[in-house]
């Protein structure tokens, strides 16, 4: 069992100090109710503003400011999920993820594939590496960010490593209700596995934000779901007894993975 917390929380953009700062009391607040686990949206630390972060973002605080997040998960003695830019060894930016543990060591780290909207490409690179898979606290957990969870691709690849459960920061505007409440939904169902969602709430550099972040279950319900505003969402996630593969469908489940047909899709082309 895992009692997972998703921070739902409006940023201020390049105020560091700040985003910090509520990060640092989300993750208080968590450990104190027991959580082993605290998810932030995409982005969060520096806030969600491509182009500004680009032009105005030095990158060389990026290790300071990772530093400082391994403190928080290491003062809390919490797990931690955070967002942030980086630049890769060829000068390119992307956006990226990171999963701590609760000694503020990095166990996962990952790059976004799927750059939503001209903001973001204009900003940053598009990454190529697959999802990783980790154990934590006895769970296979994997990483994917925003837009990549629309895409049944990415949350397949982690799936077929072993996920259980799938960890996705988040930047998602209103008018986007469905992303939440039903490909998350979609992408849990079909996968047999859990995908926790966190977004910003608010509004940053006129980006209006949906909120609704939501903890989905293997069989596409909802465990947890936010509403507008800023929130502190807890989902107490059990994986032991999770249907198998070979379960029988006559009892209500779906074996989706153990039925898949990867030499047959490959020979449909692209």
């Amino acid at each position: 069992m895992v009692l997972l917390a998703v921070m739902q929380a409006n940023a201020a953009v390049l105020d560091m100090d700040a985003n910090c700062a509520a990060v640092e009391e989300a993750a208080g607040k968590a450990a104190a109710a027991g959580a082993q686990l605290l998810l932030t949206p995409e982005l969060f630390p520096v806030g969600y503003a491509p182009r500004r972060i680009r032009a105005e973002l030095d990158p060389a605080v990026l290790p300071s400011l990772r530093r400082t997040l391994a403190d928080i998960a290491r003062r809390h003695g919490i797990g931690l999920v955070y967002s942030l830019p980086a630049v890769t060894a060829e000068g390119e930016w992307q956006i990226t993820a990171t999963l701590l543990d609760e000694t503020g060591a990095e166990l996962l780290s990952y790059a976004k594939v799927h750059l939503f909207g001209p903001e973001e490409r204009a900003a940053f690179a598009a990454a190529g590496a697959a999802p990783g898979v980790v154990d934590f606290h006895g769970v296979k957990t994997s990483l994917v960010i925003c837009y990549d969870v629309e895409f049944p691709e990415s949350v397949r690849a982690a799936a077929v490593r072993g996920a259980g459960l799938v960890l996705v920061p988040t930047a998602l505007s209103e008018g986007f209700d469905a992303v939440p409440q039903v490909l998350v939904r979609a992408r849990a169902l079909e996968n047999r596995l859990t995908v926790a969602y966190a977004n910003h709430s608010g509004t940053e550099e006129g980006c209006d934000f949906l909120g609704g972040s939501v903890v989905a279950a293997p069989d596409g319900s909802l465990v947890a779901a936010a509403g507008a505003g800023d929130e502190l969402l807890f989902a107490r996630l059990e994986f032991a007894g999770l249907p198998e593969p070979e379960a029988d469908p006559g009892s209500g489940d779906v074996a989706y993975l153990r039925d898949l047909r990867p030499e047959t899709y490959r020979s449909w082309g692209s």
